[in-house]
């Protein structure tokens, strides 16, 4: 049962949002400002919840009231905290800047004393690295869902204390978006896309490296912002080195210059057609009550467990002959298909479709961690390497403990995840992929979710890059200090951006290089790039940054493991990083101003800031404290029949990856039972003639969705070959008369 706590009023006072973005190849900088009014009759310490995107860095806060301007600077956290509250003690204008303990998505700025009819404007800038996307793009998102506002204090608030927050309708919003960007790469930029209107691209030089993008005027924010950025060469790794900052002591992090790498292997195709047909498939997926939304708002929008059954049976059938598998359905308890994994047969992918019918946002909240506690308590089966594919609409309120867990399995466990619908919080979807060393996916808008989720289970069946080493080649004089750990694996569709600092200057020679070894498919490959030690200069400080958050994030792990003296002295060296690149979870930022104004920021700039929709903090959920372990084994309601051609047509393939001649295939094909016998070749057994008939329809009628049956296909074809059937050439002939469609038989792999 689910009791819907009151709402935050919808009368935001924030007026506009005006943002600005500069991208440096694979990372970027998103400066932001909020107009705010406060509508009120009488002073009010207001509330206002920051959405932010995963794997984001807090590196400036300011906020203006009237004519006077503060701007934080770092303090250790306790300190600061204590600065603020002498500060609302004494009638000082203070503001609060925090993130929430439990998750690194709630990002929030508390404003003491705001006076009546008075006016606020708050600029944050924050660096990011952008998320690649499996068709290579680059994606920044600016999430809509969780849309700043305010809670004025002591009116109802989460179970934890938290400031409530909910989405607003489409059409509500009361204020407008503008967003400008402006892109460098070093290799061309090819285009930039959105689900939201743009201008037309504007290139700044003839080389295609630079260019300006905008939002067209008007915006209503009532929807997740998403850019996505294509370059040309998008394989080429690149090093990309940001001068130091001019006010900085050499020697130091911001005092020198810092060199970005950045790795996305390429894999050939005939290593993408190689599959293996090992390892353990563990499907989680939400259903929680949020589940039964809409999957985008949209005319004709499926609702979220609707789009995850169709996926299930896409991925059931699509699993290869020999691995082993399991379903589980989480919210506030979990569900199993089976009691453990099971080998993937006919008999036990009959069971689990039959099962998956049944599935419904049925079980309350979304409560994460006990299912993957569950599944990390398991031991892995010899031989099988397992993989979670996770699929939630993101509404939970501990991120941090769920990502704290997946890194400590990341080991024996690798993590696909899937943010489904707008909202879906970023730090939680890409932080279980980063963690889990998989892939993220966003299904937003009018995205499907089968050919996102496809590409993901074509990058968890294939070869990855190992052996992997990073050499650095300066002259001397020159030293280079790694800020990240060493990578040891990238699988298909994974990036990786190593940051190193250098140090010294040489006598003469103004140019570095690295060379980058690794081996895929046990073939060596070795990359060798140069760069200047001498960059130019104001770039900004975005590569700067972000590899102190690298460097702060080790450091904080190092902690973790260390005694209590030792930790002490991490602590030292993480505010000493904090105070000269941003914030950090030991650090707050404290500024007075001549007019008593103070501006105290708790934020964490090496941790995940995004944002998710906190339905956690909105919804009061009865307890529900048993174990929390059931099998699924409620019996199937009766489910309405597929009607979507494609998706009946794999309903109907064998696990072993066949299909057989019957009543519901003819349907599909838009035959009669006597139309689709009677052409079949003699000596052709009825089984090959059914596949092969199946295979010319998804070739003939189907090219569209290929993301969606590819592996379908693959394991169809197989069959065939297994069988060594005669007349394979006759049947496709016969096949194409019968469909009216022109499939050659070397476009079906046979």
């Amino acid at each position: 049962m689910i009791i819907d706590a009151p709402r935050v009023p919808l009368s935001v006072p924030l007026k506009s949002i005006a943002v600005e973005v500069s991208v440096q190849g694979h990372v970027a900088t998103v400066s932001s400002t909020l107009q705010y009014e406060n509508q009120e009759e009488s002073p009010l310490e207001a509330i206002f919840v920051f959405p932010l995107p995963g794997e984001a860095a807090v590196c400036r806060f300011s906020a203006k009231i009237g004519q006077t301007e503060v701007v934080a600077e770092v303090q250790e956290k306790q300190k600061a905290q204590e600065q603020y509250d002498d500060a609302l003690s004494s009638g000082q204008q203070a503001f609060l800047l925090e993130e929430s303990d439990e998750s690194p998505d709630v990002f929030k700025l508390s404003v003491g004393s705001l006076p009546p009819g008075e006016k606020a404007s708050v600029s944050l800038d924050y660096v990011t690295e952008l998320a690649v996307q499996a068709d290579e793009g680059l994606r920044l998102c600016l999430p809509a869902v969780l849309n700043p506002r305010y809670q004025p204090q002591g009116s109802d608030s989460g179970s934890d204390g938290s400031a409530q927050v909910s989405s607003v309708p489409a059409g509500s919003v009361p204020y407008s978006l503008s967003l400008s960007a402006c892109v460098s790469s070093p290799h061309p930029i090819s285009r930039v896309e959105s689900n939201c209107p743009l201008d037309p691209l504007n290139y700044l030089n003839t080389a295609k490296t630079q260019a300006t993008v905008s939002l067209a005027a008007g915006h209503q924010f009532d929807r997740d912002v998403e850019l996505l950025l294509y370059y040309q060469d998008t394989h080429q790794p690149t090093a990309i080195v940001e001068a130091a900052q001019a006010s900085a002591k050499p020697g130091s992090l911001m005092g020198d210059p810092v060199v970005m790498l950045s790795l996305y292997p390429a894999f050939p195709n005939d290593v993408m057609s190689s599959m293996t047909s090992h390892g353990e498939f563990l499907f989680v997926v939400d259903c929680s009550g949020s589940m039964e939304r809409p999957i985008h708002y949209g005319p004709g929008a499926q609702d979220r467990i609707s789009s995850a059954r169709d996926t299930l049976l896409l991925l059931l059938k699509s699993l290869p002959m020999g691995c082993y598998f399991n379903i589980i359905g989480f919210g506030n308890i979990y569900k199993s298909f089976f009691p453990k994994s099971v080998e993937y047969s006919q008999k036990t992918m009959d069971e689990a479709l039959q099962k998956v019918k049944g599935m419904r946002a049925d079980l309350g909240g979304t409560k994460i961690l006990k299912p993957l506690r569950h599944i990390y308590s398991q031991p892995c089966l010899p031989d099988q390497p397992r993989q979670l594919f996770l699929f939630t609409d993101g509404e939970v309120w501990n991120t941090k403990e769920v990502l704290d867990l997946v890194k400590r399995n990341a080991g024996s466990h690798r993590c696909f995840s899937f943010g489904i619908g707008e909202g879906a919080s970023s730090a939680l979807i890409s932080g279980v992929a980063k963690q889990g060393g998989g892939h993220a996916q966003f299904i937003t808008g009018q995205d499907k979710m089968q050919p996102k989720v496809m590409q993901s289970l074509r990058f968890a069946l294939q070869p990855a890059v190992v052996d992997i080493s990073v050499k650095w080649n300066v002259p001397k004089g020159v030293s280079v200090t790694p800020l990240s750990p060493p990578i040891r694996v990238l699988f298909q569709g994974q990036r990786a951006l190593l940051y190193a600092q250098l140090t010294g200057e040489s006598s003469g020679a103004t140019e570095g290089s690295v060379t980058v070894k690794y081996s895929l498919a046990e073939q060596p490959v070795e990359n060798q790039l140069s760069f200047s030690l001498k960059p130019a200069e104001d770039t900004g400080l975005t590569v700067h940054r972000l590899g102190s958050r690298t460097l702060i994030r080790r450091s904080l792990e190092m902690e973790e493991r260390e005694g209590d003296g030792e930790k002490e002295g991490v602590k030292e060296k993480v505010v000493e990083l904090s105070v000269q690149s941003g914030t950090s979870p030991h650090t707050k930022c404290v500024c007075v101003s001549i007019k008593h104004s103070m501006l105290v920021c708790d934020s964490s700039i090496n941790r995940n800031l995004d944002v998710m929709n906190l339905e956690a903090f909105k919804l009061l959920l009865l307890n529900c404290d048993q174990d929390s372990y059931k099998e699924f084994d409620c019996p199937a309601p009766a489910s309405k029949p597929v009607r979507d051609p494609l998706l009946q047509l794999i309903s109907l393939q064998k696990a072993s990856g066949s299909w057989g001649l019957e009543p519901a295939l003819a349907e599909v094909l838009g035959k009669t039972e006597e139309e689709v016998a009677k052409p079949k070749p003699a000596l052709v057994d009825q089984e090959v003639w059914a596949t092969v008939l199946a295979l010319v329809w998804l070739y003939g009628f189907k090219m569209e969705a290929q993301e969606e049956w590819q592996f379908l296909a693959m394991k169809a074809v197989s069959w065939i070959q297994a069988q060594k059937a005669a007349s394979v050439s006759e049947c496709v002939q016969a096949g194409n008369t019968l469909l009216g469609c022109q499939v050659q038989k070397d476009t079906l792999g046979l």
